[in-house]
């Protein structure tokens, strides 16, 4: 045995024996490709969309270890979220969402580190979060006339818009009641156009477009020649209300919505536009040039626009071929009315007249992205797999044959669903990783029960040839990535006190103090090492207790806490920020508080009490 382990030794150190979880190492030490030594940070930011968490995860690429949880959704005592007055007037009256699609906003089709935009697809909401601080700053929502806002969020070139469509329908006017059986002539579904200012980043809905009940699934903003235009899948053309596994897949070809929204925000500039829930609603069939319809693959999922923006991919779950359309070919179809139809009043346009060439790149296809070296990457959801293929223009011998377009194909591990490259929806990609989400684990790692967590891989692409890396595990539930490099975000270090606008921050221990109001009591609190100021307030029982508390450091990373005792509160504030916590005494007695977050070597000794006496 002992001989054993020293022919395994040696093996290792020949790099004879693999690392495990198919990791690749490199040439010079036998560390992975991905390994980020001590001391040194990553190239790039990945932001996974949270899921059911309704949070955002924060990882470095290519390490893929997580750095940090971004609250958006759903309180978080370890970010103090949830609990202090400005977060939770922001939450208003859900405490948890969906996240599924992030995306960053850009400046001339490229990203540029101001904001990073999040959808609830169960509320009906988007958020706005500050790359500045990463923290959230806005949420909007529920979103008139809208339910279930799953196809956003999608970034306009120059982050003018937020784009957003339903996965659900309801009968308009939100809140009228129909029956479910008359689904098809009371239900609609929506496309929101989300007007974002440009200095502040504030949202506001500016238009919708009334679509006939589908589901709308993924979409895309064009860019370059489609730029002003955006796209979306459905599945469920055939309009079902009820076991839609079976009855929403009975057509051979669904619809994608091809949605010119510069016309649309043009309409509802120069024309009166019929509002409904305060929001002008277009209706495409009585404006001309605003929708068409696309007949796509059969329960299709993701549309992609290339970095060129010429090409708009599209995938069909149930069918083993990805569709090429031309958007010049598109233009051209829509000046010359080439349509086979159309629908509810909307044309169809004509498929033959569009296609570039459908592409068999396998079983399963989701969701397609780019690496801006002429090359695409496909998630194959049944093969657990990611197909590699080129985009146009093709040569006549690939036309006659278009599985020659597939250049390379990976497994991965297991069910992968979205997948990732650095700037691939942007027109400026970042072509050396892709990271490959996949849905399920599958016996991957340390066995935690019942819930397992999921799994992303990290496959080098700067090559001729995939290659596996390494992988990692995330909780539940990542839907889609972005990935934005390093050095475009410039986070703050700390809140300077000069640009401290909070009515109520104060930063000289004696300004510091309570008063009595109507309802209760306000203080006025600091804190800094290692101390509140003042560390005593006094209370009766019945009294909202207001306190509104300023971190008056000016150091990086000296962040305080405030915990109160059996009283359901922890507020976190950062350096130089002014946060108001408000909560209400019921029962007489002293209650300490403390600093939640360890601030310095006299961490335990920072602590005051709340006296609350009887009435």
């Amino acid at each position: 045995m002992q001989h054993f382990k020293l022919l395994f030794l040696a093996l290792l150190t020949l790099g004879l024996v693999g690392c495990g979880s198919g990791s690749s190492s490199s040439s010079d030490g036998g560390a992975p490709a991905s390994y980020v030594p001590p001391g040194e940070t990553d190239d790039y930011y990945l932001f996974y969309s949270g899921g059911h968490s309704g949070q955002v995860f924060v990882a470095g690429l290519p390490s893929l270890r997580e750095v940090q949880e971004i609250p958006v959704f759903t309180p978080s005592p370890g970010h103090g979220y949830g609990f202090d007055k400005e977060s939770k007037e922001m939450m208003g009256e859900y405490n948890w969402g969906d996240v599924h699609h992030p995306g960053l906003s850009k400046t001339d089709g490229v990203y540029d580190g101001r904001w990073l935009f999040v959808n609830d697809n169960a509320n009906n909401r988007v958020a706005r979060i500050s790359l500045k601080d990463f923290s959230t700053k806005q949420i909007l929502g529920p979103i008139p006339n809208s339910m279930g806002n799953h196809g956003s969020s999608f970034v306009t070139p120059n982050t003018e818009y937020l784009l957003v469509a339903t996965r659900f329908s309801v009968p308009l006017p939100k809140g009228r009641h129909a029956n479910v059986e008359d689904y098809q002539s009371e239900f609609n579904g929506i496309v929101s156009g989300v007007e974002i200012d440009q200095e502040s980043g504030e949202m506001s809905v500016g238009w919708q477009v009334k679509t006939p009940p589908f589901n709308w699934d993924l979409g895309s903003t064009g860019k370059g020649p489609s730029d002003g235009w955006a796209f979306w899948t459905s599945y469920n053309t055939e309009m079902a209300h009820d076991s839609l596994e079976i009855n929403a897949s009975q057509r051979d070809r669904d619809f994608a919505a091809f949605v010119n929204w510069e016309r649309a925000a043009e309409i509802v500039e120069n024309q009166d536009v019929n509002t409904q829930n305060g929001v002008p609603l277009i209706d495409p069939a009585e404006h001309e040039g605003v929708m068409y319809y696309v007949p796509v693959s059969k329960s299709p999922h993701g549309i992609d626009a290339s970095p060129s923006g010429r090409w708009i991919v599209a995938s069909g779950k149930l069918q083993p071929t990805t569709t090429v359309f031309d958007f010049e070919q598109v233009q051209t179809a829509i000046e010359n009315e080439d349509f086979q139809g159309e629908f509810r009043g909307v044309p169809v346009l004509n498929y033959d007249s569009i296609v570039e060439g459908e592409v068999p790149v396998g079983q399963g296809p989701l969701h397609t992205q780019y690496d801006g070296e002429g090359n695409a990457y496909t998630s194959l959801y049944i093969e657990s797999a990611v197909a590699k293929w080129s985009l146009p223009p093709w040569d006549e011998s690939t036309k006659e044959d278009m599985s020659q377009a597939v250049t390379d194909k990976i497994d991965v591990h297991y069910n992968i669903g979205h997948l990732v490259i650095p700037g691939s929806d942007s027109q400026e990609p970042y072509g050396d990783w892709l990271v490959a989400m996949n849905k399920l684990q599958k016996d991957r790692g340390l066995n935690v029960g019942p819930e397992k967590p999921e799994t992303s891989q990290l496959i080098d692409i700067s090559g001729e040839e995939m290659e596996m890396i390494e992988e990692d595990y995330t909780r539940p539930e990542p839907h889609f990535a972005q990935v934005v490099p390093a050095d475009i975000i410039n986070p703050i270090e700390v809140h300077k006190q000069e640009n401290n606008d909070h009515p109520e921050a104060r930063w000289d221990p004696e300004n510091t103090g309570q008063t009595r109001t109507s309802d209760g009591v306000e203080v006025h609190m600091v804190s800094k090492r290692s101390q509140y100021y003042p560390d005593k307030i006094e209370a009766q029982v019945g009294d909202q207790v207001t306190i509104h508390l300023t971190n008056v450091e000016q150091v990086s990373d000296m962040i305080h806490g405030f915990g109160v005792a059996e009283h359901n509160m922890n507020g976190i504030v950062t350096p130089g920020e002014t946060k108001t916590l408000e909560f209400t005494v019921d029962e007489a007695g002293v209650y300490p508080f403390y600093c939640t977050n360890f601030c310095s070597a006299l961490h335990q000794e920072m602590q005051g009490y709340l006296e609350v006496q009887p009435r």
